[in-house]
């Protein structure tokens, strides 16, 4: 069994309020979570207004699969125009860790 995450620092437009902040990262969210069914949130900066930190994990068999995955997250995120991604942290973890 094998576990990725990958934790995205973002930094936001044009957003002047937390209100206009989650409804940028909400879809975003919704979106990864439908797309590639892995279990997603907004994990950090929550009080900042231009600044996100969205969370992913999925659990797989095979690692061939879950970096592809990791990899198809990353290109959508990276490729919203609303938002700057700042960097990404990916980490693999395996049963025997």
């Amino acid at each position: 069994m094998y576990v990725g995450t990958l934790s995205f620092d973002l930094l936001l437009g044009d957003v002047h309020s937390l209100k206009e902040k989650r409804s940028l990262v909400r879809p975003i969210v919704a979106e990864l979570q439908r797309r590639y069914a892995v279990s997603a949130a907004e994990t950090g900066h929550q009080n900042l207004h231009r600044r996100a930190e969205i969370g992913l994990a999925m659990v797989s068999g095979d690692t061939g699969h879950l970096s592809d995955v990791l990899d198809r997250c990353e290109r959508l995120v990276a490729g919203r125009p609303e938002v700057e991604l700042l960097s990404v942290r990916r980490r693999l973890h395996s049963d025997e860790d």
